[in-house]
C-alpha cells in the first residue's frame, strides 16, 4: 500500500447536506487548511457554495493548497421520477465545477438518493427490512433517474458518477446496493464504497464481504468507521439516524468495528489506484475535527507501514 492517496472532506468538519442540520459552518479556507496540515491530499466539494462555485477562484484555493478535488455529493429525490430533470441539471452544474478544476485522477459526481428526507426510512436507519424497501416498479423509476443524471454529466463534462449507498435513504442495504446495481448500466453508474454505511446498513460488521461483493462496480472508495455500541444501542432503544450520529455512530478509524487493515490489504491486492476518502460524519458543532483527522490520518499509516 505504499503511496495510498488519501483525502478528506468538508463533512468531517460539520458540513452536512441535510436541511435542519446545518448549524454554524466551519469557514472552507479553515478546513481546507487543517485538512492540509492534517496530512490529506484531496478534498471533496461539500455543499454548493460552501467553498467558491467560480472555476478560477476555486482553482487557486485548490492550486496553492496542492490539493487534488475528488469529486462532490449531489443528492436526487430519485424515487419520484418528476424530480429526475431538476436532479440532472444540478449534478451537471457541479459536474462542470468540477471539471473545471479537475486534476488526476480525475473527481467524480458522487450521486445519492435525497437521504434523511423520508420520515420512515430516518427513523428506521440501520435496522431497515426487505419489506420496507422499494416496489419493483419504483426500483425502475429510481434507476432511471439515476441513469439520466450520469448520461447527462458523463455527456456534458466527461466525469463518470458513482451512486453513494446511504444510511436514511432507499440505498441502504447489502440488497439495496445489489438491485440498485443490478437496476442500472454498469458503463454509466459505478459505485462509492462507504464502509462505515455498509456496516450499520448491513446490521454487521463484515464490511470486508461487501467489498468483495460489490468490487467490480467500486470505483471509489470512503473510509469511514461505525462504532458498534452505539450502532446496537441505537438498534435498540429506536433511535433515529441523526440521534445516531449526535451520539458518535461514525467515529474516530480504528475506534469502532470496521476492519481497515483488512479493507486496505484487499485494495492493495487489487491494485486499487484511485483516492480513498477519510469521512467522519459530524453534525455542526461536534467534536474535534482537526485533531481527529489528524489521528485518523495517522491510523492509516500505522496500517499501511505494517501492510508493506
Amino acid at each position: 500500500m505504499a503511496g495510498l492517496l488519501v483525502g478528506n472532506a468538508p463533512c468531517s468538519w460539520g458540513t452536512l447536506e441535510f436541511e435542519g442540520q446545518k448549524g454554524e459552518q466551519i469557514p472552507f479556507d479553515r478546513m481546507l487548511n487543517e485538512l492540509v496540515e492534517t496530512g490529506y491530499t484531496g478534498t471533496e466539494l461539500g455543499d454548493w457554495g460552501y467553498m467558491p462555485t467560480d472555476p478560477p477562484a476555486l482553482r487557486r484555493e485548490l492550486q496553492t493548497r496542492r490539493l487534488t478535488m475528488l469529486g462532490a455529493f449531489v443528492p436526487v429525490r430519485l424515487k419520484d421520477r418528476a424530480a429526475h430533470e431538476e436532479g440532472a441539471e444540478r449534478a451537471v452544474k457541479t459536474a462542470k465545477l468540477l471539471a473545471a478544476v479537475a486534476g488526476d485522477p480525475r473527481p467524480f459526481l458522487v450521486l445519492a438518493d435525497e437521504n434523511g428526507s423520508v420520515p420512515m426510512r430516518t427513523a428506521k436507519a440501520g435496522r431497515i427490512t426487505n419489506e420496507e424497501g422499494l416496489t419493483h416498479g419504483e426500483w425502475k423509476i429510481f434507476a432511471e433517474g439515476a441513469e439520466q443524471v450520469a448520461r447527462r454529466v458523463q455527456g456534458e463534462t466527461g466525469l463518470a458518477t458513482v451512486f453513494h449507498h446511504h444510511c436514511a435513504g432507499y440505498v441502504e442495504t447489502p440488497t439495496e446496493i445489489a438491485t440498485l446495481l443490478e437496476e442500472t448500466d454498469p458503463a454509466l453508474v459505478g459505485l462509492v464504497f462507504d464502509t462505515g454505511h455498509y456496516a450499520y446498513g448491513a446490521g454487521n460488521f463484515d464490511v470486508l464481504a461487501g467489498l468483495k461483493r460489490f468490487q467490480e462496480r467500486t470505483w471509489y472508495v470512503h473510509l469511514k468507521d461505525c462504532d458498534p455500541q452505539v450502532a446496537e444501542r441505537a438498534r435498540k432503544e429506536g433511535w433515529d439516524y441523526f440521534t445516531a450520529l449526535r451520539h458518535g455512530l461514525f467515529c474516530e478509524l480504528g475506534k469502532g468495528g470496521v476492519d481497515f487493515r483488512g479493507v486496505l490489504r484487499f485494495l492493495g491486492e487489487k491494485r486499487y489506484g484511485g483516492y480513498v476518502l477519510v469521512e467522519q460524519d459530524v453534525l455542526p458543532g461536534m467534536g474535534t475535527p482537526k485533531e481527529s483527522a489528524d489521528r485518523n490520518r495517522a491510523y492509516l499509516r500505522s496500517i499501511e507501514t505494517n501492510l508493506n
